[in-house]
């Protein structure tokens, strides 16, 4: 996962392919604990102790993200889980910039 993290999203303005479903398998054993149902999305959900706990969290991956310009949808949800999903809009699918930033969402310290 640090070859993932240390890598920076590039720009992505649309006119490539999204990445195949044994690409996005293989890049899926790497970043812990995300899941995709149709190969078109990746989603991980995460717990925390309270509301500002689950704000917290939110407020360190959207600094990453504005950081990498590549941007999650976010949802809050049950005042205490977190439901981040990475795609990549230009291309209607996953690119290796959703991986990158899913690896470097999982080094936050929680």
């Amino acid at each position: 996962m640090k070859e993932l993290s240390s890598q920076k999203c590039k720009p992505c303005e649309g006119g490539e392919d999204p990445l195949s479903k044994s690409d996005t398998k293989k890049y899926l054993e790497i970043v812990s604990g995300w899941k995709s149902k149709d190969y078109i999305k990746i989603y991980k959900h995460y717990k925390f102790k309270d509301f500002m706990s689950a704000i917290a969290f939110i407020n360190k991956v959207a600094k990453i993200a504005e950081e990498e310009g590549h941007h999650p949808d976010i949802l809050i949800f049950g005042w205490n889980k977190v439901k981040i999903k990475l795609y990549t809009h230009a291309i209607g699918g996953l690119s290796m910039n959703d991986f990158i930033l899913a690896s470097k969402i999982d080094e936050i310290k929680i």
